[in-house]
């Protein structure tokens, strides 16, 4: 069942991918597009995941500019941290509940002052620097079209994975809300996107842990727990984009390597 909720992932966010395609005049029978996608994973163990870009250059017939696919990339990357956030929302209360009875009062006062200026700062600067940059400006281009649509895929495709993570902690007996596991899953995401590392490696590991092992998971198992998430939400999907890439440039003849 973790397996195939993490196979939900891959495939919502490839019709959503798909969608992008779609804007710039490539359309794509859906069994198509899903191969390339999947075969963009091989790409994903780089920095900030920036392999992946390559997805729309690959194509045989009507590739991509490199400019349209660094913009579509940008596009994925922008919607799954806000999705991601949003999952995020009930760890971040959970993670406040534990920890904020530990803090000198003063400190809350700090944190939801730097918390509006940030926001403020985000709503007043994320625009003007997409449309500075040009291949961010693709990428506010794709946000643009039908955002419903691609917020509704983005969000269930994490949530899905953040469920296969329940699923893990039920066979080991553990007595987890899965909202809040989903929280936990999508807050060790967000922050290993944000150490840059390639795939989120090492950054994704340790948070996760460390968030399973605050909930009242033992060390053993917290680190078990994240070992087999890793492999079923990354290296999987590794071995499918592996599997996909040499399917579809050796037998399927619809993506070029060189």
């Amino acid at each position: 069942m973790a397996v195939l909720l993490c196979l939900v992932n891959y495939i919502l966010r490839g019709l959503r991918w798909r969608d992008w395609m779609n804007l710039y005049q490539r359309p794509m029978a859906w069994g198509q597009a899903l191969r390339i996608y999947l075969a963009g994973y091989t790409f994903t163990p780089t920095p900030g995941n920036l392999g992946e870009a390559v997805r729309g250059l690959m194509i045989d017939k009507q590739p991509l500019t490199p400019l349209q696919s660094l913009g579509i990339f940008g596009a994925e990357r922008v919607a799954d941290l806000l999705a991601l956030l949003i999952l995020s929302v009930p760890g971040l209360f959970w993670l406040v509940g534990v920890y904020l009875p530990l803090l000198p009062p003063y400190w809350l006062g700090l944190g939801m002052a730097l918390a509006a200026l940030l926001m403020v700062a985000i709503w007043q600067l994320l625009p003007k620097c997409l449309l500075r940059i040009h291949w961010l400006k693709e990428s506010w281009l794709c946000l643009q079209i039908r955002p419903g649509r691609w917020l509704a895929l983005t969000i269930p495709a994490w949530a899905a994975q953040g469920l296969a993570l329940w699923l893990l902690c039920q066979q080991q007996a553990i007595p987890i809300d899965p909202m809040l596991t989903i929280g936990l899953y999508a807050m060790a995401m967000v922050g290993g996107a944000l150490s840059m590392l390639p795939a989120g490696l090492g950054g994704t590991e340790a948070l996760l842990t460390g968030f399973l092992m605050a909930s009242g998971v033992g060390l053993g198992v917290a680190m078990t727990i994240t070992v087999v998430v890793r492999l079923l939400t990354l290296w999987l999907a590794v071995a499918l984009g592996a599997f996909f890439l040499l399917y579809s440039a050796a037998i399927r003849k619809e993506i070029r390597l060189l």
